[in-house]
C-alpha cells in the first residue's frame, strides 16, 4: 500500500514537471512565424518617433516621408481584409517584423535607423510582389 501511494505520488510529480517544461518551452508567442523585435536593429518597444503604416490590399502608406537617424516605432494598421504584417530591413536592421495581424488589428515594431535606405514591406507570402512595399531613406 505504501509502495502504491509512493508510485502514484512520483507519477504525479513527474507529470507536473513535464507540464512545466512544456509551458516554459512554448511561451513567448508572437504568432507571426517570423522574427519579432528582438532581431538585429530592434530598439526598446514603444520608444522613438511614431510612424503609422496603413496596410490595405495591396499597398502601404506611411504617415511620414522624411526620416533622420534615430529610433522609430512603426505601427502596422491593417485596414484590409486579409492577414498582413510589417517588416523593416536595411543598414543594421535585419528581419525585424511584427506578428501577422488580421484586418482591423494593429501591431508595432521599434527599430533604430541609421543613415541609409531601408525596405519596409509586408512579409506575408506574395504581398510584397503585389505592391506592399516601399523604401525609406534616412539622411
Amino acid at each position: 500500500m505504501v509502495i502504491a501511494k509512493r508510485t502514484a505520488l512520483q507519477a504525479t510529480a513527474l507529470g507536473f514537471s513535464a507540464a512545466l517544461l512544456v509551458a516554459a518551452c512554448s511561451s513567448g508567442g508572437g504568432g507571426g512565424g517570423g522574427k519579432a523585435a528582438e532581431s538585429t536593429g530592434a530598439a526598446k518597444a514603444g520608444s522613438g518617433t511614431k510612424v503609422t503604416v496603413t496596410e490595405t490590399e495591396y499597398a502601404l502608406k506611411l504617415s511620414r516621408s522624411a526620416f533622420a537617424p534615430g529610433v522609430y516605432t512603426f505601427t502596422a494598421d491593417n485596414k484590409g481584409k486579409t492577414t498582413h504584417a510589417l517588416e523593416v530591413d536595411g543598414p543594421g536592421v535585419a528581419d525585424v517584423r511584427t506578428q501577422n495581424i488580421q484586418g482591423g488589428q494593429q501591431a508595432s515594431v521599434t527599430v533604430t535607423l541609421k543613415k541609409g535606405t531601408y525596405k519596409v514591406y509586408c512579409p506575408v507570402d506574395g504581398h510584397q510582389q503585389l505592391g506592399m512595399k516601399t523604401t525609406v531613406t534616412v539622411s
